[in-house]
């Protein structure tokens, strides 16, 4: 049960023009500091609010007022509503902004595709959507699907990463719990960002340019030359360059 009355400033408002409670009782009745009741007494605060009765709307007695006029010290206690034991804070989907729901088809086909160890209450919890919708994107019978296009529901504001993070390492608990085994790629993909950004990548040959691993880059960095074992102390034969002896013959018989 609540331990403030609803409507708590209209609540004052009411006190204050139908009572003789200090602003201190008022105050600590209606959850309010006493110079801002006091200023709704001067017409300084919540000017144009509405008395809200409290008796009338059941969270006051007549007597519980009478009590505190007399006694100054007394503090108001609000009336017990059967009604209110019990009653817990709805659970359900997480809720979603309106300028964002039309994001959640793409977020759920993101988890879908890349996290299918995600249970549908888990990517439920995640994106605020329903059962259905995450099941119609499973099965591709979703009426938007050939226009959906992946993308990450913490890029797209959804979720935290630590909250993805999470629902993935209990997926994947709960897998190795029932003995499935994950292949490489499903294990790649329960690592959490901060590790992925803290690993180092190893480099890799590309294979569209396998057999190239003989070149390497010149000391400028402006052509590839080829390792070779062959002797290149000669330049001229190593070139097949003619010799000046050969030069003054041609150049004779040509003259």
């Amino acid at each position: 049960m609540a331990d403030k009355p609803i409507m708590a400033k209209a609540t004052a408002v009411w006190l204050v023009d139908n009572t003789t409670l200090t602003f201190k009782q008022v105050a600590d009745f209606c959850g309010l500091h006493e110079l801002e009741v006091q200023g709704i007494a001067d017409g300084d605060v919540a000017a144009g609010v509405k008395g809200f009765d409290p008796i009338a709307n059941n969270q006051l007695t007549q007597e519980e007022i009478d009590k505190a006029e007399k006694n100054p010290q007394h503090k108001l206690k609000l009336k017990f509503n059967p009604a209110s034991v019990g009653e817990e804070k709805r659970r359900g989907p997480r809720y979603t902004p309106l300028s964002k729901r039309q994001d959640r088809p793409a977020a759920i086909l993101w988890l879908v595709k890349f996290h299918p160890e995600l249970a549908d209450s888990q990517i439920s919890k995640l994106v605020g959507t329903t059962k259905p919708t995450i099941q119609s994107i499973r099965e591709r019978t979703h009426w938007n699907i050939n226009n959906l296009e992946p993308v990450d529901p913490v890029a797209l504001g959804l979720c935290k990463q630590s909250e993805l993070d999470l629902a993935v390492q209990k997926a994947a608990a709960k897998r190795a719990q029932d003995g499935q085994v994950m292949n490489d790629d499903e294990r790649r993909k329960l690592v959490s960002t901060e590790q992925s950004l803290a690993g180092e990548s190893e480099p890799k040959m590309p294979s569209a340019i396998s057999g190239l691993e003989r070149f390497k880059l010149s000391d400028t960095g402006e052509e590839l030359v080829e390792d070779d074992d062959r002797d290149v102390s000669d330049a001229e034969s190593f070139f097949n360059l003619p010799n000046e002896a050969e030069d003054d013959a041609e150049d004779d018989k040509e003259s």
